[in-house]
């Protein structure tokens, strides 16, 4: 078989593999046009006063210039401008995530100008997720049971009643509001921990940090986290040192509460759409008697733990 290009010029027929060349080529090609197009929308969104620089006059064009962009995200115009035009040249993921700041994008549009770059996703800094207003509603719909939205590396995002009596967020949370489980969990002195069962409880929670550390090795905030866990807590950096992985899994939690008595929970965890490293713990009763105590739980006034115990830590810089 032969294919005819041109009156007059045979060519042989393009062979499986070829074909399949040309076929990822023009996927590329398309994936490069279809990234110029997102990066003009993208920055026509965005206006001058919205990034720090003042409005000028004369402009044809809504948002900012493309040499504004360049310059903000510092990389050459040319660079830029080619980029937009969707030409075959290589990004870096440091200079699509300066760009991505610049362009004002939220996680999910990064994503997909990563994706539209095939480059491989690289997740941010470390910033706490938006969470939507219902996550708040949700969470207050659960009273009686425990229940709050944290990130893969244990800070608690948002809380209900019921989980703040149990867990007495009101007293573990740091002059700036932070406040993280597993900061608590390994410095609190036994005299005020909410757990009966820590040393079983422990070394998972460690090793679900140490998965998700694997996503973020270098990154400042985690490897402070990480020290700092080290320096205030010997069991923990026994446990680290172990380099055990796991995932988040449905485990059974003994609580104490010194006016309720001990509850065994089972503590199930719920992923959020569009927020992969944050996730709504739930903790239900194991039995009628602890579905007794957790209502009576949650009729105390946040905080219930009264031990002459200090509960207020100093954590790491967030």
């Amino acid at each position: 078989m032969t294919v005819v290009d041109t009156p007059g010029t045979v060519n042989p027929a393009p062979t499986g593999r070829a074909t399949t060349g040309r076929a990822t080529a023009g996927r590329r090609d398309r994936r490069r046009t279809e990234l110029a197009e997102y990066l003009r929308a993208r920055r026509a969104r965005v206006s001058p006063e919205d990034v720090g620089l003042p409005p000028g006059l004369r402009r044809r064009t809504p948002g900012l210039r493309r040499e504004e962009v360049a310059q903000l995200a510092g990389v050459g115009v040319t660079w830029y401008t080619w980029l937009e035009q969707g030409r075959r040249i290589n990004a870096s993921a440091q200079v699509l995530t300066a760009v991505a700041r610049v362009l004002l994008l939220d996680a999910t549009e990064r994503e997909h100008l990563f994706r539209l770059a095939e480059v491989a996703v690289r997740p941010p800094a470390f910033p706490d997720p938006v969470l939507d207003p219902s996550a708040q509603l949700i969470l207050d719909a659960l009273v009686p049971l425990p229940a709050a939205v944290s990130n893969s590396r244990y800070d608690v995002l948002a809380w209900n009643s019921s989980y703040e009596a149990l867990f007495a967020a009101s007293r573990t949370r740091t002059a700036d509001g932070w406040f993280n489980s597993l900061w608590c969990t390994v410095t609190s002195p036994d005299c005020c921990s909410p757990f009966l069962n820590r040393d079983e409880q422990l070394p998972q929670m460690v090793a679900v940090l140490r998965g998700a550390y694997g996503r973020h090795v270098g990154e400042p905030a985690w490897e402070e986290y990480v020290r700092s866990l080290q320096d205030v807590s010997p069991a923990f950096r026994e446990l680290w040192a172990r380099q055990e992985v796991s995932s988040r899994r449905t485990s059974l939690k003994v609580f104490r509460h010194p006016r309720v008595g001990v509850m065994r929970l089972n503590a199930t965890y719920l992923t959020i759409p569009g927020m992969p490293e944050a996730y709504v713990a739930v903790y239900t009763p194991d039995g009628p008697e602890d579905r007794a105590r957790v209502e009576r739980l949650a009729a105390l006034e946040p905080g219930g733990w009264n031990d002459p115990c200090d509960h207020t830590r100093t954590g790491p810089t967030r």
